[in-house]
């Protein structure tokens, strides 16, 4: 990685780097669907042989389109791309193989990780000032898209 490259993960966003910081962190735009924008990572030492993974990701996300799945939108996404980092650490160096995540992502397991994850946006949703009613539609329908379950 290195400052002004571009990066693009396989089936999902892509971006230009805009801070390097090495092995502190970067700054880089997320690109999908059309839209920009800006993530942050910072690493910080947590004691002997531990790190603190910190992400920011920031987006102007339209009215309409928050009210339609709020904070669940990207944050189940995030959830599960963190799952596939510990996977991609956990393994023998190979990586994750694309298809056995999606395997995994329609197994019970995988759907009932992203029910949960869904349920803790939704919470957080509520305690941010999203009214109970409001956040719980957009919690239900995230979850449906994100599990395959019908919409509600």
């Amino acid at each position: 990685m290195s400052l002004g490259g571009r990066y693009q993960l396989e089936g999902n966003a892509g971006g230009t780097v805009e801070r390097c910081d090495p092995p502190h962190g970067f700054a880089a735009t997320w690109e999908f669907g059309g839209e920009v924008s800006w993530i942050e990572v910072r690493l910080r030492e947590a004691g002997p042989g531990r790190t603190r993974f910190e992400l920011e990701h920031v987006a102007h996300v339209d009215d309409q389109r928050w009210a339609e799945y709020g904070p669940g939108a990207v944050g189940i996404g995030w959830d599960l791309a963190l799952v596939g980092l510990a996977s991609h650490f956990a393994a023998d160096g190979a990586g994750v193989d694309p298809a056995a995540a999606a395997e995994w992502m329609a197994s019970d397991e995988g759907r009932r990780f992203a029910t949960e994850s869904s349920r803790s946006w939704t919470t957080a949703s509520i305690e941010a000032g999203t009214p109970a009613e409001e956040a719980q539609a957009a919690g239900e329908r995230v979850t449906a898209f994100y599990t395959g379950a019908p919409t509600p």
